[in-house]
């Protein structure tokens, strides 16, 4: 049986201001979790980067990385490259997780 030590959680988003409360409540909110959630903000220009800071400082799995815009493929590319787990699960910022979506995935 393989065995799993966590799952790397990637997101990009771009001015995501109205989703992002909801998206990264409902990822919190796992059943499973030994999980880290990579959010790379690209280049966003309204509070996406406000609403991030403060749920990284709420939650020691949230790792935030903020750049200029460079499009959600490269994007989610750079999330990957800094992934710990081998593991990969992708959300996009307007998209909400069901409570048992990893453990179901696991």
């Amino acid at each position: 049986m393989l065995k799993i030590s966590g799952v790397s959680i990637i997101m990009s988003c771009y001015n995501a201001e109205k989703w992002l409360v909801d998206n990264i409540k409902s990822v919190l909110n796992q059943d499973y979790k030994n999980f880290e959630f990579i959010i790379v903000n690209d280049g966003s220009i309204d509070s996406t980067s406000q609403i991030l800071e403060k749920f990284s400082k709420q939650d020691h799995r949230i790792k935030v990385f903020n750049q200029k815009n460079i499009g959600l493929t490269k994007s989610l590319n750079f999330a990957i490259s800094q992934a710990k787990y081998d593991w990969i699960a992708r959300i996009d910022a307007d998209d909400l997780c069901s409570r048992k979506r990893l453990s179901t995935q696991v």
